[in-house]
């Protein structure tokens, strides 16, 4: 389609501010970013809806433009629900590099400019891939609730006889056809969403087969913001997000507008997708308003408010929750190139909804944000009345990942790990700080601890973290006189700085290359280091044990 068409549709909202000269130009696909270099996911050919983000001053639209030009996307599109107008900026750096450039009015949403690129650059692709994307818009558009991703798997088993599903990453059933039949046992799911996620870390383009029992399915990616530029060359950033499409068929000798039919339809659940993520915003703000508060030591009163906003939002109908809970989460990939944080809160925000449970939009009790590689999530606890119902009804750390284990492990393939920790329930703002540290020394507990995906709960800090206030003073200076004190007078004589590599070390969970790289050593000056602190210690830093009492020594220092 060309860009003159889309600009004729008075339904997008589009006002164009530069390029009038290049509206002839086709558009094969769309995608929405706000990444301040987002080529890796460019092939060409894309509109780019961008609300702005990435733009932190005006000498940043130039180097952005730049990417955009060079990638042969057909034209950019700037919300301007942010900022109010596009800035100057980038109309200036657009004309420079003759990108056609649109103003998006606040009032249209990305999801709605998706969906009608999708559908008009699928059906000039294959008719009967128009024929199942005009149903699809007519069912979504006759409620208000639109019909959800079953529509169009209900779609492909009454026009292409294909019974299909959607999973999450962890292997949960998000949707799936009435032609489908039963469900997909979990046992099935969890092992497909684990093919997927060790395929995608190869970097390969979907769709993969995978034989289970006596039935082949066909499994394709379901990526956000609707984009259909192939896998990103770094995979890490959104492996553990990826939705995926899995067809109870062997897709190796579909002709190959078969196969542009199942990867728009794709596009099309993205769309639902995005939907979803648009209605998780105000809980991911609330959780950080919440978080922002608690770390920089607000008054508990200020807490409290914030939390009697967010307790109607998580729990509609209900009122005021008696009891919160906080989930730490931290995702770490060798070499510490790949922002951990979004991914951790993507991952949480999935693995804290029931595993038994169906459909995208069971998560609206769960408020997630992230603070640079760490998740947090504040979790409301429902007041309850059964008879041995309580606030110990809550979130367990040890059946937490046991559902999801394997297909995690599979997309963190070696190079990556998922730690995470679980609070007490606390009744009270007051409370919620010592919560939140709480879940963080638990999650430390569990990045000591071998395997890729790994959990602790409080009840497994009580022999020591929670017990440090109470430790009389004369044990707290004997304890870590006894760990530190050949260790400060070592750094003092030599200059040597063993306690900071020491702090460096357990902080990074004995991560050699995260460890070398925050302390801007190569890696054999830090195994010296690490060797020297041994030696002068008598202790063994491989070891759970002496880890966590080097850990307490300094919390107590």
């Amino acid at each position: 389609m060309r860009l003159r068409a889309l600009l004729d549709t008075d339904a997008l909202g589009l006002r164009l501010l530069g390029g009038e000269d290049e509206l002839e130009r086709g558009v094969r696909g769309v995608m929405t970013t706000d990444l301040r270099d987002p080529s890796r996911y460019l092939s060409g050919g894309e509109l780019v809806l961008t609300g702005l983000a990435w733009r932190r001053d005006a000498a940043d639209s130039e180097p952005f433009v730049r990417i955009l030009a060079q990638a042969g996307v057909a034209a950019v599109a700037a919300g301007t629900a942010e900022l109010g107008d596009v800035p100057d900026d980038l109309v200036v750096a657009c004309a420079r590099h003759r990108l056609p450039l649109f103003a998006v009015h606040e009032s249209v949403a990305f999801a709605t400019i998706t969906e009608h690129v999708v559908r008009q650059v699928s059906g000039e692709r294959a008719g009967d891939l128009a024929a199942v994307v005009d149903r699809h818009r007519r069912m979504m558009t006759s409620g208000p609730a639109g019909g959800g991703p079953e529509v169009v798997l209900d779609l492909l088993g009454s026009d292409l006889d294909l019974r299909a599903w959607v999973l999450s990453p962890t292997g949960r059933l998000i949707a799936g056809s009435r032609a489908a039949g039963p469900s997909l046992p979990a046992g099935v799911c969890a092992r497909l969403a684990a093919e997927q996620l060790a395929a995608s870390r190869t970097g390969r383009r979907g769709p993969h087969r995978v034989t289970q029992g006596q039935t082949t399915y066909s499994l394709f990616p379901v990526r956000g913001s609707g984009r259909s530029a192939p896998a990103p060359h770094d995979v890490r950033e959104t492996v553990l997000s990826d939705w995926v499409l899995a067809v109870e068929a062997d897709a190796g000798d579909w002709a190959e507008e078969r196969l542009d039919l199942l990867h728009g339809v794709t596009q099309l659940i993205a769309v639902e997708r995005d939907r979803r993520d648009a209605a998780r915003t105000v809980r991911r703000r609330l959780a950080q308003e919440v978080l922002e508060l608690v770390q920089t030591g607000a008054a508990p009163a200020e807490i409290a408010a914030r939390l009697r906003v967010a307790a109607p939002v998580l729990l509609p109908g209900l009122g005021a929750a008696p009891h919160w809970q906080v989930v730490v989460a931290r995702v770490d990939w060798d070499g510490g190139e790949v922002d951990g944080g979004p991914v951790a809160r993507a991952l949480l925000e999935e693995i804290l909804v029931d595993p038994g449970s169906t459909g995208p939009e069971h998560s609206d009790r769960i408020a997630v944000a992230h603070t640079g590689d760490e998740a947090v999530a504040l979790v409301p606890l429902p007041a309850v009345t059964g008879e041995h119902d309580g606030p110990g009804t809550g979130i367990l750390a040890d059946a937490l990942l046991a559902s999801v284990r394997d297909p995690l492990t599979a997309g963190l393939d070696g190079d990556g790990r998922l730690t995470l920790g679980v609070s007490a329930a606390v009744h009270s703002a007051e409370g919620l700080r010592g919560a939140l540290e709480e879940a963080r020394h638990a999650r430390r507990v569990a990045a000591a601890r071998q395997g890729r995906v790994c959990a602790a709960g409080h009840q497994e800090l009580a022999s020591h973290v929670l017990l440090l206030p109470f430790v009389p003073d004369d044990v707290r200076r004997a304890f870590t006189a006894r760990l530190l004190d050949p260790l400060r007078d070592y750094d003092r004589r030599h200059r040597a700085e063993l306690i900071p590599t020491l702090e460096a070390f357990l902080d990074c969970d004995g991560s050699w290359t995260r460890c070398a790289s925050r302390l801007h050593l190569h890696v054999n000056t830090l195994r010296y280091r690490v060797g020297r602190i041994e030696q002068l210690t008598g202790r063994d830093l491989s070891r759970l044990e002496d880890k966590l009492d080097f850990f307490l020594a300094l919390r107590m220092n």
